[in-house]
């Protein structure tokens, strides 16, 4: 297996959600080695996808906001440990006058109840309200638990809107503005990144199947798990050796439930924590491919970006901070974001995270202890290796969730194995 063999791969991994499809750039030691696409983005003709192609990658956005937030902290402007309401006065009520951004990155605040402060997507939508409500709430604890007993509470939706308006607050520019300053224009990826799409762009992001004809449609995603063809399909990849091996010895079917287990355990997820979480609005949670929504400023959920732009991220990462010789991330700064701070299970997410500052675990079950990054709810994910020099971008719009779908993890094992 080489580098050379990640077109083929990807090319098999499109099943019966095509044309749909998604990119994938990988680079290593800095340099890229791995760019391919397949599939459709949009059905229209500049619709095939590329690595400059913007698509919804949900909390991937997470980590651009730590990597932003860690941009700050090694320009002085902004501590990991200083209460909040030092930078932003309004939000010292309620039980948070202790609150560091530290807590929010590590999501250890108790803030991550967003349907405590609003269900309507009017409200949800608009930047100003949301700042203003989330600087008004207060900590929770997860339902069924105590102070004890979890490790963190996955601050899915109200993290981004409380860490973009510190954001905003610290260098005195709208998030956007800072985002293209601090960070994009510094790694020459200015265009490939945003919280909130401008409307030049509405015509050019990917989505998923179910939006090329009609947007208001709304039903479940379109993958069939475990057709006769995936399963074939999955049992041909050499990553499916490292599963069997991982298997339980009395149940070695390879197939989408069994290999998902390998990764989550989702018989610890609470549901009322989960949804309270990350569907504010219903069972089916914010629409996101819609215009009001991909217009809308939701930092840690509604991130847009091109595979490009997250691989050279996160190469920028692996490399020391640095990139074409500039230093956005000082040592210090990077490896105390590299650092765990939060080692087990949370009661939101069906895993132990291993939370770093903004960052999880790669969810891989090969060596990798100092890998981190982010994936995002559709399976989309984007890390770093800093051991192997390493980073990977895989966006897509096939229309799944991270629960249901094994692209990422054939993709992800198959690179962290070379």
């Amino acid at each position: 297996m080489t580098w050379q063999d990640f077109p083929e791969i990807l090319k098999a991994l499109q099943f019966d959600d095509e044309p749909a499809g998604g990119s994938l750039v990988i680079c290593k030691d800095g340099q890229e080695v791995v760019n391919t696409s397949i599939g459709k983005a949009r059905l229209d003709d500049d619709g095939d996808w590329h690595d400059k192609r913007l698509s919804v990658n949900f909390s991937i956005g997470k980590g651009v906001m730590a990597t932003l937030m860690a941009v700050l902290v090694s320009q002085g402007m902004l501590d990991y440990d200083t209460p909040i309401c030092h930078y932003w006065s309004e939000f010292g009520v309620n039980d948070k006058q202790n609150i560091t951004p530290r807590h929010i990155l590590t999501h250890t605040s108790g803030l991550f109840d967003v349907a405590s402060i609003s269900q309507e997507l009017h409200e949800l939508t608009d930047w100003q309200v949301m700042t203003t409500k989330v600087a008004q709430m207060s900590p929770t604890i997860p339902k069924g638990q105590d102070k004890q007993s979890y490790a963190s509470a996955y601050s899915a939706l109200v993290s981004g809107w409380i860490l973009g308006g510190l954001v905003e607050r610290v260098t005195k520019m709208p998030l956007q503005t800072a985002l293209d300053e601090y960070l994009a224009k510094p790694l020459g990826v200015v265009g490939q990144m945003y919280w909130g799409l401008p409307s030049d762009k509405l015509d050019k992001i990917a989505k998923p199947l179910r939006y090329f004809t009609d947007e208001t449609t709304k039903r479940k995603p379109t993958l069939k798990p475990d057709t006769p063809q995936m399963l074939d399909t999955l049992a041909d990849f050499t990553v499916s050796s490292l599963w069997q091996d991982k298997l339980d010895k009395d149940n070695k079917e390879l197939n989408t439930t069994n290999i998902n287990k390998l990764y989550f355990d989702t018989t610890k997820m609470n549901l009322v924590n989960y949804k309270n979480a990350l569907m504010p609005n219903g069972r089916d949670g914010l629409a996101y491919h819609t215009q009001q929504v991909l217009q809308a400023i939701i930092p840690a959920a509604n991130g847009v970006s091109t595979a490009h732009a997250l691989a050279v991220m996160y190469a920028m990462h692996a490399n020391g901070g640095t990139y074409n010789g500039q230093t956005l991330i000082t040592p210090d700064v990077l490896d105390d974001i590299r650092q765990v701070r939060v080692d087990g299970f949370d009661a939101v997410m069906p895993a132990n995270m291993r939370w770093r500052s903004g960052f999880h675990r790669l969810f891989s079950l090969q060596n990798t202890p100092n890998a981190y990054g982010h994936m995002g709810y559709n399976g989309s994910v984007a890390f770093c290796d800093p051991d192997r020099a390493m980073s990977f971008a895989f966006i897509h719009n096939f229309d799944t969730t991270m629960l249901n779908d094994m692209r990422q993890f054939v993709l992800m094992e198959t690179a962290i194995g070379l």
